[in-house]
C-alpha cells in the first residue's frame, strides 16, 4: 500500500485551487446510470479532489462528463475519461473499479496481451454478404509525451497532427495516402465524408462536448487515407489516433490483415520520431475513455438485420455473444433501414485476435 501511496504521490501535482468544501462541491448523482456514478462517494471525492496529476489533470475534469451525462435508463455508460497517462494511476480509487465493472471483472492486478498476427484469425473470409455490407476494425492510439484531448492544450494538438503527418506521409505500397486536415475542407465535403462512414461526426456527441474534446473545433484536426479508402487514421478526434481499417463486404480476415500491418508500420513510425504510444502491462494501450483500454479494438460489420431487430430478445442476444449494437452511423445515432453497426463488447483482457474472432 505504502508502493501505492509513494506511486501516487510522483505522479501529482500538488493543488491549490480555491474552493468550498467536499460536501458543497460534490456532484448530484442521484439519478445517473453509469459506471462513474456507481463507485464515486463523497469520502472518495473529498480525497481524490485533493489531487492532480503533474498536467494538472483534477477528478472533476475526469468525471464532469458522466455528471452532465447522466445515462440511458438501459445502457450503463462509462461517465469518465482520462486527461493524461497518470490519470488512470492519479484516480486509481475510482477508475480501478470502473474498470473492472466495465471490463467484466479485470482486476488491477490482472495483465493485458497483445497479438496483431491476423495468421491467428480462424476464417472470417466469408461473412454473408446478403446480410453483412461492410466490415471494419478500428482502434485507438495515444502518443506519449502529450496530454490526451479532454485536457491538451492547442500546440500539444498541434504537435500531433504534425507528427502523425510526418509519419504518415512514409507509408508505402497499399498503405500509400494522403492527410486532408478538416479546416481546409467545405462543409459539403465534411458531410459526404461522414455520409460514406468515413470521416467523424462533427462535434455533436455528449462525450465530446462535456468532456472538453471538442474545444478549438476544428483545429489540428483531419484525416488521412491510402489511396483506395480501405485504411485510415482520425487525427485529434476523441484520442489523438484513430487508426481504422475498413472496406465493403464481408471479408473480415482482410480488413484485419489489412490493420495488423498499417498499425505495426505506424507504431514503427513513431516510436522513429522519438514518441512511442501510451502502453503499460497492466492496462494495455491507454486512452481516453476507460472503455477503449487494452486494445482499444472495435471489429465491426453493418449488417441489415430488419426482421431480427425487432425480435424481443433481440438485445439480449448479442449480449451473450459478447456483442454490442450501434446505429448505422455509430454511436448515438439511430439504424436507418434495418442496418445495425455491430461489434465486440470487450477491448481489455483480450488480445486483438479475440474480439475480432467474435464478430466473424
Amino acid at each position: 500500500m505504502s508502493d501505492n501511496i509513494e506511486n501516487i504521490s510522483e505522479n501529482m501535482a500538488k493543488l491549490t485551487l480555491k474552493r468550498l468544501s467536499a460536501e458543497d462541491e460534490f456532484p448530484d448523482l442521484s439519478q445517473h446510470n453509469n459506471h462513474m456514478a456507481k463507485f464515486l462517494t463523497q469520502d472518495m471525492y473529498r480525497m481524490l479532489r485533493e489531487r492532480a496529476t503533474p498536467n494538472g489533470v483534477t477528478i472533476d475534469g475526469v468525471i464532469q462528463t458522466g455528471v452532465d451525462n447522466p445515462g440511458h435508463p438501459f445502457i450503463m455508460t462509462v461517465g469518465c475519461v482520462a486527461g493524461d497517462e497518470e490519470t488512470y494511476e492519479v484516480f486509481k480509487e475510482l477508475l480501478d473499479p470502473v474498470i473492472q465493472d466495465r471490463h467484466g471483472g479485470y482486476k488491477p492486478t490482472d495483465k493485458h496481451k497483445t497479438d496483431l498476427n491476423s495468421d491467428n484469425l480462424k476464417g472470417g473470409d466469408d461473412l454473408d454478404p446478403n446480410y453483412v455490407l461492410s466490415s471494419r476494425v478500428r482502434t485507438g492510439r495515444s502518443v506519449r509525451g502529450f496530454c490526451l484531448p479532454p485536457h491538451c492544450s492547442r500546440g500539444e494538438r498541434r504537435a500531433v497532427e504534425k507528427l502523425s503527418i510526418e509519419a504518415l506521409a512514409s507509408l508505402s505500397g497499399d498503405l500509400k495516402g494522403k492527410y486532408y486536415a478538416l479546416k481546409n475542407m467545405t462543409d459539403a465535403e465534411q458531410q459526404q465524408l461522414i455520409d460514406d462512414h468515413f470521416l467523424f461526426d462533427k462535434p455533436v456527441s455528449p462525450l465530446l462536448l462535456a468532456s472538453g474534446m471538442a474545444r478549438d473545433w476544428p483545429d489540428a484536426r483531419g484525416i488521412w487515407h491510402n489511396d483506395n479508402k480501405t485504411f485510415l487514421v482520425w487525427v485529434n478526434e476523441e484520442d489523438h489516433l484513430r487508426v481504422i481499417s475498413m472496406q465493403k463486404g464481408g471479408n473480415m480476415k482482410e480488413v484485419f490483415n489489412r490493420f495488423c500491418t498499417g498499425l505495426t508500420k505506424i507504431e514503427t513510425l513513431f516510436k522513429d520520431r522519438g514518441h512511442a504510444f501510451m502502453w503499460n502491462e497492466h492496462l494495455g494501450y491507454v486512452l481516453t475513455c476507460p472503455s477503449n483500454l487494452g486494445t482499444g479494438l472495435r471489429a465491426g460489420v453493418h449488417v441489415k438485420l430488419p426482421n431480427m431487430s425487432k425480435h424481443a430478445k433481440f438485445e439480449e442476444i448479442l449480449k451473450r455473444l459478447r456483442l454490442q449494437k450501434r446505429g448505422t452511423g455509430g454511436v448515438d445515432t439511430a439504424a436507418v433501414g434495418g442496418v445495425f453497426d455491430i461489434s465486440n463488447a470487450d477491448r481489455l483482457g483480450f488480445s486483438e485476435v479475440e474480439p475480432v474472432q467474435m464478430v466473424s
